[in-house]
């Protein structure tokens, strides 16, 4: 699927000046689906501390549309910009279209809002070192991913990931619960 094909795809976008949470009610509005990583982050306010659900990764959001949809309503929010990957020999990079797979994955792992995940760069985690793996049981039952270690942690976390952009690592599973793939 590229980014000119008439059905929607999922583009990873940025938000500049960490205006997600904008974009994502401005996209809404447009009827634009859309998905922002989110985490619970404690934060002092009036002097007592608040659990409070907060962007996991600032400036990123995934959007669900049709490349001549989303162009329309991209002129209209100048902050909103696409990411790319460099492509050797062309001057401007290739938009990152994500396959619609490997984006539910990534929803279903960042959509639980589990405390012990770990939100990484493209660069933190050498996924080609891992073993791909499946989950049994708990609450990541069904989840497939990598097998790998992940810095600053003792064991070996199973990390779900979209290539060049993010990765999560969910928090530790325990050996029986794992099926090599």
């Amino acid at each position: 699927m590229t980014p000119t094909d008439p059905q929607p795809v999922w583009f990873a976008m940025r938000a500049t000046y960490r205006r997600e949470m904008i974009a994502k009610r401005a996209l809404e509005a447009f009827g634009i689906e859309s998905f922002v990583p989110m985490h619970y982050e404690l934060r002092r306010e009036q002097g007592r501390m608040r659990r409070r659900l907060v962007p996991a990764i600032h400036n990123l959001i995934f959007v669900y549309a049709e490349p001549a949809a989303l162009q329309a309503v991209k002129a209209k929010m100048p902050y909103l910009q696409y990411m790319t990957r460099r492509v050797e020999g062309q001057m401007q990079g290739e938009k990152i279209v994500v396959p619609t797979a490997q984006m539910e994955a990534f929803m279903a792992a960042a959509g639980s809002f589990d405390e012990g995940m770990t939100y990484l760069g493209p660069q933190e985690v050498q996924l080609e070192k891992g073993l791909r793996v499946r989950i049994h049981g708990g609450a990541c039952d069904g989840r497939e991913g990598y097998l790998v270690k992940v810095p600053g942690y003792r064991n070996r976390r199973v990390v779900v990931a979209i290539e060049g952009v993010v990765a999560v690592a969910l928090a530790e599973v325990k050996p029986e619960q794992i099926e090599k793939i």
